[in-house]
């Protein structure tokens, strides 16, 4: 007897085969999984299309400034000590991190002074991945600086260039290479937003003529070169005005002439001297309620240059009254009308300089010369 359709082996196979393949083809379709994607053509990766012409010269200079400059840029660990409540075993903890940068062909750091603040060991890292432990040679929290030094054997790494910020013009290129976030070798770019600004530092003592810049500047890019399109360093990158803490368009950087200044006297003595003149001033608030526009010497302290030249500071008369002091209002040609225009026209002195100031003494103007003396 002949099989029937309905008996033969072989098309009973067949239909079972087809019927789970309907159950699978079923079943996929609900889980979302489409089966046609397994019997689609295979294609092959796309074509590199040759760009046309070079790079734009404008990338050709940011190339040329990064390979440039980077290798003297460097990452900067701030470790303390911490002792362990349970074991008592000493523990070395990463505290922060920040930039810095070789200043010369000896082995000397800048950063900024926030990024090695209360560091017990500083380690800094090359863009090589050469690790050194660092020794602070000096710092001035005024205006946010430090010196670092690491064994300058084999550097073979030339320091960065350095310019001038006396005849920067806002609209000017500038580029930030730094380690934001910890991601090392990072570069960004900017143009300079504004000049002659002013921050405060951790001591709270104002920082003058800073320069603003759009380039974006995070945690991390502190006390990394600010450098112009030249290469040249026209700033050192300090601080970001952000409600989240992070890049929101305004950075900071302390210009290079400030920079060069006060690291010179790092390096040399281990510490800046403040100028000043041996006084100390009436607060403001007391100046502006009395209406008077300058700054009113407070005290005239014994055996400063203020005394010296003769400078007098409020005195209680017998009577009780208050007589007022001499009051500053022209400093070295610049008008004074509060006591951070003092400060920066001073600042821009060597301790030993002699400035002419002119005073108010009882409604009449005069002229004194008078020498800049260290108030550390």
């Amino acid at each position: 007897m002949q099989n029937t359709s309905f008996t033969n082996p072989i098309l009973v196979k067949l239909a079972r085969i087809l019927i789970i393949m309907v159950i699978v083809w079923i079943v996929a379709d609900f889980l979302g999984i489409k089966p046609s994607r397994f019997i689609r053509p295979r294609v092959g990766m796309r074509p590199v299309v040759q760009p046309i012409g070079d790079l734009g010269a404008d990338e050709r200079a940011n190339m040329q400034i990064f390979e440039q400059s980077a290798p003297s840029v460097t990452y900067i660990t701030n470790k303390r000590f911490q002792r362990d409540l349970f074991s008592f075993n000493v523990m070395e903890i990463p505290q922060g991190t920040g930039s810095g940068f070789l200043w010369d062909n000896k082995g000397h750091i800048v950063t900024n002074f926030h990024v090695i603040y209360e560091a017990d060991e500083i380690e800094v890292k090359l863009q090589n991945g050469k690790s050194y432990d660092a020794s602070i040679v000096g710092a001035d929290p005024d205006h946010d600086l430090a010196v670092l030094q690491i064994n300058a054997m084999n550097l073979n790494i030339p320091p960065v260039m350095i310019g001038s910020s006396n005849d920067l013009r806002v609209g000017q290129k500038v580029l930030a290479i730094g380690n934001p976030f910890g991601l090392d070798s990072t570069l960004t770019t900017g143009i300079i937003s504004a000049l002659g600004r002013t921050i405060q530092s951790m001591t709270k003592r104002y920082i003058h003529d800073v320069i603003q810049t759009d380039a974006a500047i995070n945690p991390g890019n502190s006390g990394g070169p600010l450098l112009d399109s030249f290469g040249r360093l026209i700033g050192v990158n300090t601080a970001i005005v952000s409600p989240s803490g992070v890049y929101s368009g305004v950075g900071f950087a302390v210009p290079v002439d400030t920079v060069n200044r006060i690291v010179t006297k790092l390096i040399n003595y281990g510490k800046v001297g403040r100028p000043g003149l041996g006084i100390s001033l009436i607060p403001e608030h007391i100046m502006s309620r009395l209406g008077i526009e300058g700054v009113g010497i407070l005290e005239v302290y014994k055996g400063s240059s203020a005394e010296e030249a003769g400078l007098r500071a409020v005195k209680r008369l017998p009577s009780g009254r208050i007589e007022m002091g001499d009051i500053i209002i022209e400093c070295d040609g610049s008008q004074v009308k509060k006591s951070a225009d003092l400060i920066r026209i001073l600042d821009r002195h060597e301790v030993g300089d002699e400035v002419d100031i002119v005073i108010i003494r009882s409604g009449v103007k005069r002229s004194v010369r008078i020498a800049i003396q260290s108030i550390n």
